[in-house]
């Protein structure tokens, strides 16, 4: 049961938030009910995503990933579609709960994926460290750690406001155990 209500914005920052991604998504209206929280993570997460040099296809398949790991259906849902956008093959997408096996991910790709993996689950190791180092520089590093860490964050927010997911994504939902 949704446990926030979902609240409409200011008007300059509805503006804002219509111009960045069209109809705001239920997350936002969550986190409408406090407009100083909702405008810094607005801006964060256009960073994110527009203001990057990574691959977007590579972050994208680092979002299923922490989506995948925290159980997360909104946050899948939501991704599913900016992923394959992106560029991300449904094989991909298929493989990606066995990545570390399978032939569909570049060492370049396990390389991030690891870090999705380590920074969700909280722990990234040297050993981790080390092998994503020899694909990526610190800059790329900086930007797919925060990437992991910003949507391991969003998807213990949804959980915690359980917030609804929209009914035109519904389809995308993973059947999650």
């Amino acid at each position: 049961m949704q446990r926030v209500p979902l609240a409409d914005f200011e008007p300059a920052l509805k503006k804002r938030l219509e111009s960045l991604w069209g109809t705001p998504p239920n997350l936002y209206r969550a986190l409408a009910n406090h407009p100083n929280l909702i405008a810094a993570w607005t801006e964060f997460a256009n960073t994110l995503r527009n203001g990057t040099r990574t691959p977007r296809a590579l972050r994208e398949l680092l979002i299923l990933r922490g989506a995948q790991l925290a159980r997360s259906e909104y946050e899948w849902a939501h991704h599913l579609k900016m992923a394959r956008k992106a560029g991300v093959r449904d094989a991909q997408i298929a493989a990606l709960d066995t990545w570390r096996e399978s032939p569909e991910f570049d060492s370049r790709e396990k390389a991030a994926l690891a870090i999705a993996d380590a920074v969700t689950e909280g722990r990234v190791s040297d050993e981790t460290y080390r092998d994503v180092m020899k694909h990526f520089d610190h800059h790329d590093f900086v930007e797919l750690a925060v990437t992991a860490g910003f949507y391991a964050m969003v998807s213990r927010v949804l959980d915690a406001m359980r917030v609804p997911l929209e009914p035109e994504h519904r389809d995308y939902a993973p059947k999650l155990p």
